[in-house]
């Protein structure tokens, strides 16, 4: 199985800790991973801002750079996302549709691919997670809120297998944080007290470390939390699994 990790921008320029942090998740998962150097962002800014058309040349570079590979594997639910739904504006020749159908979240590709459900370790602190609106109403990889009242997901089942950590119950689960992408640098009023709206529900219930699938939202509520001088320790979910897992623990070599 080749895999491939794809590092987002904001990852690369400014959380490089998330990305050795996923690779090295990865291996003691038995996995053998590459990292492609032509590897450039998958072009959600640009599409978020209304300039999709401007991004095709982005789609097209990725297609060629991930086109070999069985699998991609990224710490953002939102890339994973916007590169299995966003790429349909491009032909879908084969390489375009085997890049969509074989992108993945981190945890997606953990839990779904790897079949792995326990990670075991010891983390002893309150961990507040952040349901991001792409991993979450995009991906799936939650129960939201408006469909039923369950709370559940793969990344809340992932950490409760690991010792002495225990999730925040939030009085609202699955609220947005507010950071949307552009939208925080066009309204960023609205970005910014909807922020301080989410983080005030993880402080009022004990959260320790923040965390979650998407480092694009906990940067936001990060900065926040700076301003602001909150107690709270931001850990991008990655970092919270390779911290924990014992590196003679693996998956057979087969499977990767």
């Amino acid at each position: 199985m080749k895999i491939a990790l794809f590092v987002p921008c904001y990852v690369d320029q400014f959380y490089p800790q998330v990305g050795i942090a996923t690779l090295q998740l990865l291996e003691k998962l038995g996995c053998e991973v590459e990292f492609p150097l032509g590897q450039t962002c998958c072009g959600q800014p640009m599409a978020n801002s209304g300039c999709e058309q401007d991004s095709v040349g982005t789609y097209h570079q990725f297609v060629r750079t991930f086109a070999d590979y069985d699998h991609i594997v990224t710490p953002s639910g939102s890339c994973a996302y916007h590169v299995k739904k966003h790429f349909d504006i491009i032909e879908q020749t084969p390489a375009v549709r085997k890049v969509r159908e074989n992108t993945f979240e981190l945890i997606q590709f953990i839990t779904d691919v790897l079949k792995v459900t326990h990670i075991g370790g010891t983390f002893a602190h309150q961990v507040g997670l952040h349901l991001s609106c792409h991993g979450q109403r995009g991906l799936h990889l939650a129960n939201a809120s408006e469909i039923t009242p369950e709370r559940g997901g793969q990344v809340s089942q992932i950490l409760s297998t690991i010792g002495g950590l225990t999730l925040t119950n939030l009085t609202r689960n699955d609220e947005c944080c507010g950071f949307g992408g552009s939208f925080c640098v066009t309204e960023e009023a609205v970005s910014a007290r909807m922020g301080i709206d989410r983080l005030g529900d993880h402080l009022r219930n004990g959260t320790e470390i923040l965390t979650g699938g998407d480092v694009s939202c906990l940067m936001h509520m990060e900065g926040i939390i700076r301003r602001q001088r909150w107690p709270i320790k931001v850990m991008h979910v990655a970092e919270i699994l390779n911290q924990t897992l014992q590196s003679t623990t693996t998956i057979p070599k087969t499977l990767c």
